[in-house]
């Protein structure tokens, strides 16, 4: 394995012969010298210990070594450009970053930024989501809005929302004979164990079927009539309102708590309060579907 990376200069210098098939006009583009460029990619190829360019006078054309190398680097330098680019987020005066699940960003917050913007257009918003929990304390993060986290250091920590589950699917999937459904399955609450748990009501579940990490994908495949799932109430709103998703039972049982992270320094920031309380607010409507719960 190599021991360190080779200086991102060699790498540029590399990038730019390769793709203009030329010493000279890399160092056109990059304003170096010829020599410079040569030097460059002599070194890198000293590094790597194989040639990576044929040379036959002033013409030069890529190695097989080359042509791989290629693309790997225009990869990485797209990367970081992109995330270079990305910094310009935390400069804006109004920026505020919220991190949340991608279930939630799209199948809950999606459907309700138009009403935010309508009523906060001054607020900056960037949706940062992820799968990981993140560390407040060392990400430049206002506010977290999940069902996977509990206090940290340096935030106040609030549940907004418990949620509940129920088991659905397509309008399609109830004509089907119960035996012939396939059961989609989850993970944590979404798991059916937790419906035979807490419910003890058999509504067709089978152990075989297609298992989905994501709560949303799992979503998504249930209002697309690949099977019954167990769903989250709060997240399937939409997908009912538009008739894509009918509970099989009334019953729903014990969810998670959507809770609330908020940094220390942005307590005090207008725009984290505002978007905390239009949050509060959204989440304390009350149940439009009226499913009987089981506690």
């Amino acid at each position: 394995m190599l021991k360190h990376w080779p200086p991102l200069s060699s790498l540029r210098g590399f990038e730019a012969a390769a793709r203009l098939g030329s010493f000279h006009k890399a160092a056109d583009e990059l304003s170096l010298t010829q020599s410079a460029i040569s030097q460059q990619i002599r070194s890198l190829e000293a590094y790597l210990e194989q040639p990576l360019f044929f040379r036959s006078g002033r013409s030069v054309a890529l190695t097989d070594a080359g042509h791989d190398l290629l693309s790997t680097t225009q990869a990485m330098l797209q990367q970081l450009a992109v995330g270079i680019r990305r910094l310009g987020q935390y400069q804006k005066p109004n920026q505020l970053v919220l991190n949340t699940t991608p279930a939630f960003a799209r199948h809950w917050l999606l459907p309700r930024l138009a009403d935010f913007r309508a009523r906060y257009p001054e607020v900056d918003l960037w949706i940062y989501s992820t799968d990981e929990v993140p560390d407040m304390a060392t990400q430049t993060i206002d506010l977290a809005v999940r069902d996977d986290i509990s206090s940290q250091a340096e935030c106040s920590f609030k549940v907004l929302h418990a949620d509940r589950l129920f088991p659905a699917c397509h309008p399609s999937v109830l004509a089907q004979p119960a035996a012939q459904r396939t059961t989609l399955h989850g993970e944590r609450e979404m798991d059916w164990s937790h419906w035979a748990v807490e419910a003890g009501v058999d509504v067709g579940q089978q152990d075989q079927g297609l298992n989905f990490s994501d709560p949303g994908l799992l979503l998504d495949a249930a209002a697309a009539g690949l099977g019954i799932a167990l769903v989250s109430q709060l997240l399937s709103h939409q997908a009912q309102e538009n008739g894509l998703l009918q509970p099989l039972v009334e019953q729903t049982i014990r969810g998670p708590n959507w809770a609330l992270l908020t940094h220390r320094d942005s307590e005090n920031d207008p725009m984290a309060r505002c978007f905390s309380e239009w949050l509060s607010s959204q989440l304390a409507g009350p149940d439009p579907h009226g499913q009987t719960t089981v506690r």
